[in-house]
């Protein structure tokens, strides 16, 4: 029998579809804008050369994380259209919140790492 204390949750098919449709569309466009970018960041590596190596290094990651980002957020997005339940909506939440500031840390260790690279390598030249 059902807890009258606790509302029953459901989420209409033709809301959920249209979320789904959402999440896809805006994957598509997102997909469409990496494309974009990847192409602009590939016409801008025939400049400088010394500065340069580091600046390329540094946009391969920053596409790259922005990448993994962005695809762990639809990911979620996802994950959320099909919860059950706001228990289960709250828990999806609290897991990705988790995972991204490990993932956050580990970039900003990876992009400090390659930003002294890049100055010690300045620096020789």
């Amino acid at each position: 029998m059902a807890d009258p204390t606790k509302p029953d949750f459901q989420v209409p098919p033709e809301m959920r579809a249209f979320a789904e449709q959402s999440v896809a569309q805006a994957k598509k466009a997102f997909d469409g804008f990496m494309t974009a970018a990847q192409g602009a960041a590939s016409a801008f590596e025939g400049q400088a050369a010394a500065a340069q190596a580091g600046a390329k290094d540094m946009q391969r990651k920053a596409i790259q994380f922005a990448e993994h980002n962005v695809a762990a957020s639809f990911e979620l997005a996802q994950k959320l259209v099909t919860a059950k339940d706001p228990t289960e909506m709250a828990r999806l939440h609290a897991e990705y919140m988790k995972t991204q500031m490990q993932k956050l840390t580990e970039q900003a260790r990876d992009i400090g790492e390659t930003i002294a690279k890049a100055a010690n390598a300045a620096k020789k030249d």
